[in-house]
């Protein structure tokens, strides 16, 4: 039966004491003899109950042994551990060194490739990574690999791919912490890498290669081989890749449901593609819009019917586009309306831009505008807030705002604006509002306390 023992708080009635003694993985708790002594006389107060005669409690301290802690507690530790502390606490004792090597553990790994002489970021160790080729490779099923800019880091990411013969990958990521990696790794090394996992894993389900150099013929090989587990394709720039390698994905992998690529690879054919009745509902298309040459860079135009399709087909699919482009180069977007979703503009973009997305972007939810330049878009901010009737965040760097305008926009989106993010610089002071007394105005009409941001937050 468990002893009862009151504590009371004085500083006098702190009388218990514990001593951990660590022996040989062993934690030994000693408890004060003053409150045994008070624990026993609470026992034998109670023992004199009939129903407590037949009762003998003993206080016996409390013995845990750490190398004989369930496998699968040991498991999860291990899991938040790198590989090179992973290989240290392997050493401890047998037990551990069991867990070690359990598949489970080796299921999900990253491999991290640096230059020493150029790189502050650590790197996997050359002899570990040769053990887990050897030792774990079929049991790697979502395996990234985090590059450098290093040619070097990237090569060996290659090797190592081309190692993984006997795997069964479900998720491959290629991770380049700066530009530009890969690219400037051997077309034909990068391909033969990527083909060996592409043919020997048979179940990919999600595969993130941006810039790289895989090519239409690696796609096909990939369709292929993993044309009924394929479920999301990240590939943005990926200059190498065309408008048809693209296509022949989306019209033999039926289950993709995400995908992100350049505008180039956009096509009419590729949204028909994913609109038709074999092909799963879509849910989130990414579309990188970048233009590297000023002027230089013609873009085709999407119709209406092809964008149509996808949301008849696919209703709640998030379309974001990021844009990168010089002002005279928007000419060739949302002439016509557009169910693009996420909005986000790296460089400039005229009023005239955004006064077409308040006419043709019914779907709109989020918008980001870095830069606008000197001319204010009050005309543009409360037609957006009129027409985009889902719009739930916004956020605005180098622009012009009048404070009344600004008042009103928020004023007609009101609470569902859960993402506001302006820049104090943009708000222009008029007649009915200074900078002191938006901040109450808006906050009223939002229902929170809100504040102009000191610095861009996207």
């Amino acid at each position: 039966m468990a002893a009862v023992t009151s504590v009371h708080t004085s500083s006098a009635s702190y009388n218990l004491e514990a001593f951990f003694r660590m022996k040989r993985g062993r934690v030994t708790v000693t408890i004060d003899s003053q409150v045994v002594k008070s624990s026993q006389r609470m026992k034998k107060l109670k023992m004199e109950s009939p129903s407590s005669k037949m009762c003998k409690p003993q206080m016996q301290p409390c013995m845990l042994d750490w190398g004989n802690l369930p496998h699968h507690v040991v498991l999860h530790i291990f899991q938040y551990l790198r590989l090179v502390d992973r290989a240290r606490v392997s050493s401890v004792c047998r037990r551990w060194n069991e867990v070690f090597h359990i598949p489970e553990l080796w299921r999900k790994f990253e491999f991290e490739l640096n230059q020493p002489a150029t790189s502050y970021l650590k790197s996997t160790h050359p002899d570990l990574i040769q053990q887990i080729i050897k030792k774990h490779a079929d049991h790697l099923q979502y395996v990234s690999f985090k590059v450098d800019s290093c040619t070097e880091s990237a090569e060996a990411a290659c090797d190592i791919l081309s190692q993984l013969v006997n795997c069964s990958i479900k998720t491959l990521g290629l991770i380049s912490t700066a530009k530009p990696s890969f690219m400037n790794v051997s077309k034909s090394h990068f391909v033969a890498a990527l083909t060996v996992v592409f043919v020997n894993s048979k179940s990919l389900s999600s595969i993130k290669i941006d810039d790289t150099p895989v090519d239409d013929p690696s796609l096909k090989v990939l369709v292929a081989n993993n044309s009924d587990t394929l479920k999301l394709l990240k590939m943005s720039s990926c200059p190498h890749v065309s408008p048809a390698g693209i296509l022949c994905v989306a019209d033999q992998c039926h289950g993709l449901r995400e995908l992100a690529l350049n505008y180039h690879l956009l096509s009419d054919e590729l949204l028909l593609a994913l609109s038709t009745e074999k092909h799963v509902r879509l849910e989130h298309l990414r579309i990188d819009v970048v233009s590297e040459n000023p002027g230089q860079t013609q873009f085709h135009t999407i119709k209406k019917q092809s964008w149509d399709a996808v949301i008849k087909h696919s209703p709640k699919v998030n379309i974001v586009m990021y844009f990168f482009l010089y002002e005279e180069e928007f000419d060739a977007f949302f002439r016509e309306e557009t169910p693009v979703t996420h909005l986000y503009f790296g460089r400039a973009v005229s009023k005239a831009m955004l006064g077409r997305i308040g006419m043709n972007c019914p779907r709109l939810i989020e918008l980001v505008v870095c830069a606008n330049g000197l001319q204010p878009l009050d005309d543009e901010l409360i037609r957006i807030a009129d027409r985009c009737k889902n719009l739930t965040a916004i956020g605005l760097g180098e622009c012009e705002v009048s404070c009344s305008a600004f008042v009103e926009f928020v004023k007609m989106c009101g609470r569902r604006l859960t993402q506001l993010s302006i820049m104090e610089e943009v708000l222009i002071p008029d007649n009915k509002y200074n900078l002191e007394q938006i901040h109450y105005e808006v906050s009223k009409h939002l229902g929170r306390m809100w504040f102009p941001d000191m610095m861009p937050t996207w």
